[in-house]
């Protein structure tokens, strides 16, 4: 690849030597002191850095080059960043002394203009943010390597990488630290409301994939980006540090405060514990993720995790000479073709063995040994470094950027990893330097010498060692996953006093809107509005926080906004368009997660508090009962398992947390922006609250028409309307409309109005009805779309899973990336109704329910790595069946919301115990559920098995394939998936699983043997069930010979299960190849 450095060719620079502007530099070209005294030791280290370091820095933009020789100089802002924290770490270290002679000024402002050389070049490009944080797309982001001497862009998007989300969270990341230890960074409101921008962006990092640390994305190094632990747990961190952090310091105010969203901080948190020990799905694991979890970011809380992640890292990717960056990396190896930017197919098996090696990891070793108190790991580390360090003609150390395998050496090296000597990229006598490493090498010596400590150069406490670990943090959480006890405060609040009267006589105490004046209930998309304010600034063409709800942790907080106190009920109470909202025990569920939410995410000083917000429709008909069940249970003070206090909003305000939005500054000339807030329904006090205006569930005979389709399909137009008047069955009026709609269009005239009004009215009165088939069938109709659509695939997408869309036995589409509401609307109702419209809607109930159970309940779905929709909605129907023995069925279409979920979870749990064989592989095969180690098995068999496997016409090669992947990585278990993905019956599906199994089971206890031709699984499962069927036909007599059902209902083990007749078709196969002899063969006479 073609990149911004290459390393080992090129004239040397002719070395200049240059003093601090206060006093000439004498020779350096001297023994450290030992023991000698603090001026001796840090001007040991100052002449260093500024030999190896200042001497490179522009002098107009503070920049400091990739490359220290040549002239076309290009600067890239992560290496930029550790060397401005060195320059910085240095003067800390200064500040100990009270006649430094102008050296900490010098070293501070050298970081300083570092750091606004970085800023300079990212506001020049504020149309870009703009953009980014609209659309985050690779080709409008921030772009990460700039002139150093100009700050101008050197690459287009095209050329280069620049999407690096981690490169901008580590800026703001050090300029918090920088600014928290006294030095002045930002200068005005222009900088602070891009400086919020930026964060606008960085919130986003758990669902934008990106080109990582590496600037390669996929380890494929084929242009494609990928979701990067490395960046998720940089943004994560960087979150936690700006959160209501003033950028000026001491000297600041309240409108030069950074805003972070709670909840957004969290879905990062989320996704990077369910992303690690993986840094991608290519990348199994990276030496990229020790910055993320040591220093300089300490992304992670959870000790367990850190450990199994950091043992994979050093298990995987130490070697004598530092650290690989992943395994199969070509960058710089003699073996990579530098002409070409991508690699080709294939390509990286032949860096397998050779990849560089980088003492630059070994440095980050030293300084976590340091931060933990691991003096066993510093001085291991040191150890292994020192050998690799080169020294420049005046004695300075220089830390190599890689060591390599020559050509020479590569096939030497290949046969017996770690047996050749590697050679290094750069020694420093040649004025190459890699900046990197020197920088935070220097930082590394100055902890080990104790010459700064880990709280001087972490003045914001980023580590917090666990012995003082608690539960909360002032920002958002750093911390333990210590088990949480949390009381939620909750505040009742009726939406009518005649609705408080009528729940006093049960007992229940509550408050309306002007009850809890001066205080202001808002719905959460007021408070979005609100934030629109936050970060505009129109000389940068900047706008607002973009339009994205404020989720359950926001919301439970109380807000000071133009003087007034308000307090937010979640999302959840908003009045929605879609049926979902009709169904009370949705609501009632709604309210139990969003309490176990916040109970297991809260992680502030104060409490939370929870608004209920009651509606006299919650309250109609069948939905009482239930709601005040709930109700009762507040009472109680324990709901779903969470411990809640129930009190006036008035009491509960002084325990909660309060958040200033003082960025809404409204001078004289402005016009003040105007915010609803909840306005109390002006009901008579004493009234009758109508209990009674929604009936019962309704008959299954209600929910069925009484007109078919095909009758009437071919009739007029008038026919059809006449039919429309007469007819009072609301399930007739749908299907006669639906052919209207189609024929003539939604704007077509009937005696109510148009088709499309005729179908929402329709809609409204089978929700009052509760004709759920008719309710959704309407819905579909009318293509409507439930709320959270989005940001529920998010949920699955970001816990490692894939989306499918699309009816069961139809063509799905596949969602790898998080998409736009409006372009999963198109999916939905192209894939989806193309059978039964309703499938359409209820699609969408099931994305919005899996979203839900997949944030809280990650296991239910372990073994399944594409949700399939269509296919779940098949394996619920199974369950009815199931359920329904001999009887007919339930139809899932008639059933309530919270019916639909409930059913879901049902399906999701193991299969108990007393079902047959045929149900459980029905259910499983459907859920695409597979065993432990399944797809490592896989990989097992294609090593053994030359020409491939085939399945329902679906090719897996071996080649490129265990070349292009390795065992471990996601991609190539989502290629598996790929495989397995035309097979149309889901117990047949569920046989192939199996014979996987058996298959690398066997092959495991023979090593001697292997496939000789292309394995066509569905072959071997025929040849096995035809021997079921000659022993099945001995004992029971003839039956049909293609119907499986008998094979798909025996037990897999036992004499005479499936495993059986599978592992004789399996070694039947084996055997009519040739067996590779083997010289400890057993058999084997002479």
């Amino acid at each position: 690849m073609a990149n911004l450095d290459d390393d080992r060719t090129s004239s040397p620079h002719a070395f200049l030597k240059f003093g601090s502007i206060y006093e000439p530099l004498k020779s350096i070209n001297l023994p450290k002191p030992e023991g000698g005294s603090l001026w001796d030791k840090l001007d040991h280290y100052y002449r260093i850095v500024k030999t190896t370091l200042l001497l490179h820095q522009s002098p107009t933009t503070g920049l400091f080059p990739t490359k220290t020789y040549g002239d076309n100089r290009k600067a890239k802002v992560h290496d930029n960043l550790y060397c401005a924290a060195c320059s910085w770490a240095l003067a800390l270290a200064y500040r100990r002394i009270d006649d430094d002679k102008g050296r900490t000024h010098e070293l501070e402002h050298s970081a300083i203009k570092c750091m606004r050389g970085i800023l300079y070049c990212y506001m020049r490009q504020a149309d870009k943010v703009q953009q980014f944080k609209q659309d985050p797309k690779p080709s409008e982001c921030l772009h990460s390597v700039f002139s150093a001497h100009t700050g101008d862009e050197v690459f287009s998007a095209k050329e280069y990488g620049h999407l690096q989300i981690n490169a901008v969270s580590l800026f703001l990341i050090y300029l918090v630290e920088m600014i928290s230890s006294g030095l002045q960074i930002i200068y005005n409101t222009d900088e602070v409301s891009f400086i919020q921008n930026l964060v606008f962006c960085v919130e986003r990092a758990y669902r934008v994939p990106d080109f990582g640390v590496w600037e390669r994305g996929s380890k494929y190094n084929n242009g494609s980006p990928e979701l990067h632990s490395s960046s998720v747990g940089l943004a994560k961190a960087a979150l936690e540090a700006i959160n209501g952090f003033n950028l000026f310091g001491n000297q600041g105010c309240s409108w030069s405060v950074i805003f972070v969203d709670f909840d957004a901080h969290n879905r990062n948190r989320q996704t990077l514990c369910s992303l690690l020990p993986r840094e991608s799905r290519s990348h199994n694991t990276d030496a990229a993720l020790l910055p993320c979890l040591s220093y300089p970011a300490f992304a992670l809380d959870d000790e367990v995790l850190f450990n199994q992640t950091l043992d994979k890292i050093i298990r995987k990717l130490k070697g004598k000479y530092g650290f690989k960056r992943f395994l199969r990396d070509g960058y710089r190896t003699a073996l990579e073709d530098k002409t070409r930017r991508y690699y080709k197919p294939a390509e990286i098996k032949l860096f397998d063995g050779i990849e560089c090696e980088f003492p630059l990891f070994f440095i980050f070793m030293i300084i976590d040994g340091v931060f933990r108190g691991n003096f066993a790991q510093v001085k291991e580390y040191q150890d292994l470094l020192d050998p690799l360090l080169q020294h420049t003609s005046e004695g300075c150390p220089v830390v190599p950027k890689y060591y390599y395998v020559p050509a020479d050496f590569v096939e030497l090296e290949k046969k017996n990893p770690g047996s050749q000597k590697r050679f290094p990229s750069n020694s420093g006598r040649d004025g190459k330097f890699f900046l990197w490493g020197q920088a935070v090498y220097i930082i590394a010596k100055l902890l080990a010498d104790k010459l700064v400590s880990p709280k001087d150069i972490d003045p914001i406490g980023r580590y917090v060692p666990p012995q003082d670990q608690r539960n909360v943090s002032m920002r958002f959480s750093n911390q333990g996953p210590l088990e949480n006890d949390l009381v939620v405060h909750v505040a009742l609040i009726a939406e009518s006093q005649r609705l408080q009267v009528f729940l006093n006589t049960y007992g229940i105490q509550t408050q309306t809107p002007q009850q809890v004046e001066p205080i202001q209930i808002w719905a959460q998309k007021e408070l979005v509005k609100a934030y629109f304010h936050l970060g505009v600034n129109d000389k940068l063409g900047l706008s607002g926080r973009p339009d994205r709800p404020i989720g359950c942790l926001g919301t439970s907080k109380i807000y000071r906004i133009l003087g007034k106190t308000v307090v937010c009920y979640s999302i959840i109470f908003d009045l929605s368009d879609f049926y979902m909202s009709q169904d009370v025990m949705m609501l009632i569920d709604d309210i139990k997660n969003a309490l176990q939410f916040i109970k297991q995410y809260w992680k502030m000083h104060g409490r939370p508090l929870f608004v209920v917000l009651i509606r006299e429709d919650n309250i109609r008909g069948s939905r009482f009962n239930p709601i005040l069940d709930m109700l009762a249970a507040f009472k109680k003070g324990i709901v779903g398992g969470v411990k809640v206090h129930v009190d006036r909003v008035q009491t509960l305000i002084s325990g909660a947390v309060v958040e200033q939005l003082d960025f809404l500054r409204i001078t004289e000339t402005e016009e003040v922006p105007v915010f609803k807030s909840l306005e109390e329904l002006d009901l008579p006090k004493h009234s009758k609250v109508k209990r009674q205006s929604s009936t019962p569930n309704a008959s299954e005979l209600e929910q069925q028409p009484d007109v078919n389709i095909n009758d009437w399909k071919n009739k007029s137009t008038y026919e059809i309307l006449q039919k429309l008047n007469d007819c009072n069955c609301l399930a007739s009026q749908a299907l006669l409309s639906s052919i209207l709609l189609k024929r003539e269009g939604p704007n077509f005239i009937t005696k109510e109005g148009t088709v499309r009004e005729h179908i929402e009215r329709i809609y409204r009165r089978a929700g009052s009805k509760k004709l759920w088939s008719v309710v959704r069938f309407a819905a579909s109709l009318l293509g409507k779309l439930v709320d959270s659509l989005a940001p529920s695939i998010t949920n699955v997408l970001v816990q490692g899973k894939q989306v499918t869309l699309g009816a069961f036995g139809q063509e799905e589409e596949v969602i790898s990336n998080p998409l736009s509401p409006g372009v999963i609307k198109n999916i939905i109702y192209e894939k989806c109704h193309l059978q039964d419209e309703r499938e359409a809607v209820v699609q969408q109930e099931l994305v919005i329910h899996i979203g839900w159970i997949i944030s809280n309940s990650p296991e239910l779905f372990s073994g399944m790595l594409k949700i399939r929709i269509g296919w779940i909605i098949h394996a619920m129907k199974y369950e009815l069946k199931f359920r329904a023995g001999d009887m007919p069925a339930k139809d899932l279409y008639q059933m309530s919301p919270s019916e639909v979920k409930q059913l879901l979870l049902d399906i999701l749990q193991p299969q108990q115990q007393g079902r047959g064989w045929l149900n459980r592989r029905q259910i499983d095969g459907s859920l695409n559920r597979t065993p432990a180690g399944f797809y490592d098995r896989v990989w097992q068999i294609l090593e053994r098995t030359p020409n491939g496997l085939i399945v329902a016409g679906k090719f897996l090669p071996q080649q490129p394939t265990l070349s292009d992947m390795t065992m471990y990585e996601m991609n190539f278990s989502l290629l598996v998936e790929d495989m397995l993905q035309n097979i149309d019956q889901p117990e047949y599906r569920q046989i192939i699983v199996e014979l996987l199994m058996v298959i690398s089971v066997i092959l495991e206890r023979n090593p001697e043997l292997e496939f000789q031709d292309k394995v066509d699984l569905d072959k071997v499962v025929q040849e096995a069930f035809r021997d079921f069927q000659k022993d099945h036909n001995r004992s029971k007599g003839d039956e049909k010979q293609d119907d499986m059902t008998a094979f798909y209902n025996t037990h897999p083990v036992g004499k005479k299960g499936t495993c059986s007749y599978l592992s004789k078709a399996v070694i039947t196969l084996l055997l009519e190849g040739e067996v590779k002899s083997s010289n400890d063969d057993p058999c084997t006479v002479s």
